[in-house]
């Protein structure tokens, strides 16, 4: 039964200490002369531990529930409350205040007008979705290397390496922009270079243009396996082969159903120019196919928990791992596959290709042409290659 302020208030000494529980290890110490403290019980590396919590009636019964609450949420995210009040009691209250999550937003507006806008984005991003819900709510000062690892883990159980690599980067980031601050002492990111799971380099892992029809086989075939945005997600990846972060992040605004066009905007694409994507009739209707869904929403395919916010960049590695083809293919793999079945198979030039890939080109003249260039010559090759899709999907059902 938990504690009454009655209880509290008249609860007398007696020959030996004794404690009333309120439950959850809270409970009221009352001492041979009298005198009442709050104490909570937890483990903590295997250890019992005790942390005092304050004088009764000095911290009333709310007080010490709240403060109760604060400390098992730092023992829930893997910190010591004894620790982090040992900070405290150093006269660093404002630094233990400092968590990672105010932190990182700090450095992140202090940084933000030195990036493009998609990285900019995509940082916080990346922060928001593997980092925060694992240790954002900690004080920076007391954040630990495996606390990092841990999260970073996680990410590499998807499979995403780079992905993981780049995030620790982050972190080490944020955490010497703490130092520099004065919220922290020590960078907990920086040893985890050797530790972390090194990405294969070179290209992104994707399948042999002779791999596809099986590929496609498998995604038709496994359709109960997905959540609808997911599955259109990545047909629409495969038949656009837009990067990743281009394709989870598309707002509505860019797409014009009436004329078959989306246009990426310059700060969302990679090389700062808009880009042009003609629409097959394919890729219309995948489009159409979630407008009743999200159409309402910001962007077209909103995230599951957070519907102001995009689809994870985990989301389509995800799916690619249940399909069994973890390791060897990527959202990414789609835009090598791509390229080589569109010449391979249908015999397009490398150079109108490319400009559908939005490659980099070296000459700036070009470049500035590059948003309408051959757009008939696209135009065309986007519905041939997705009605070659098509005529392996149909194969497959067969």
């Amino acid at each position: 039964m938990s504690l009454t302020d009655l209880a509290c208030r008249t609860a007398k000494s007696k020959e030996k200490q004794y404690k009333l529980t309120d439950g959850r290890g809270l409970c009221l110490i009352v001492h041979q002369n009298g005198s009442k403290y709050w104490s909570g019980a937890y483990r903590f590396l295997a250890k019992q531990k005790s942390l005092s919590l304050g004088v009764y009636p000095e911290v009333t019964l709310l007080q010490a529930r709240e403060n109760w609450e604060i400390a098992r949420k730092l023992l829930k995210a893997g910190s010591d409350p004894s620790a982090v009040k040992q900070v405290e009691k150093a006269g660093n209250l404002q630094i233990a205040q400092q968590t990672f999550e105010l932190v990182a937003r700090e450095w992140h507006k202090a940084r933000f007008s030195t990036w493009k806008a998609i990285t900019a984005q995509n940082n916080i991003h990346r922060l928001e979705t593997d980092i925060f819900p694992q240790f954002g709510a900690l004080p920076v000062s007391t954040i630990t290397p495996q606390q990092v690892l841990a999260a970073l883990r996680k990410i590499e159980a998807r499979g995403a390496l780079e992905l993981s690599s780049r995030t620790c980067g982050l972190c080490s980031r944020v955490f010497n922009f703490a130092i520099a601050c004065g919220y922290a002492t020590n960078n907990p990111a920086a040893p985890l270079k050797d530790v972390l799971q090194v990405p294969i380099k070179g290209n992104f892992a994707a399948i042999e243009v002779e791999e596809l029809p099986a590929f496609i086989q498998t995604l038709t075939r496994t359709p109960d396996r997905m959540f609808i945005a997911t599955r259109v997600a990545i047909w629409l990846m495969m038949h656009t082969f837009v990067r990743t972060g281009e394709l989870i992040a598309v707002p509505w605004s860019e797409v014009d159903l009436d004329k078959a066009v989306w246009t990426i905007p310059g700060v969302r694409m990679k090389m700062g120019r808009d880009h042009v994507i003609p629409l097959s009739r394919q890729s219309l209707a995948l489009f159409k196919e979630m407008l009743p869904l999200t159409g309402k929403n910001h962007y077209v395919f909103p995230n599951q928990h957070r519907p102001a916010e995009h689809m994870s960049d985990g989301a389509i590695l995800a799916l690619l791992r249940r399909l069994g083809y973890a390791g060897k293919m990527t959202g990414h793999g789609f835009r090598s596959l791509a390229m080589g079945t569109i010449k391979q198979e249908l015999g397009y030039l490398h150079e109108i290709i490319d400009l559908q890939l939005a490659h980099a080109k070296g000459n700036k003249v070009d470049a500035a042409y590059d948003r309408a260039k051959f757009l008939n010559e696209r135009t065309k090759m986007m519905q041939d290659w997705s009605d070659y899709i098509d005529q392996l999907a149909s194969v497959s059902t067969s």
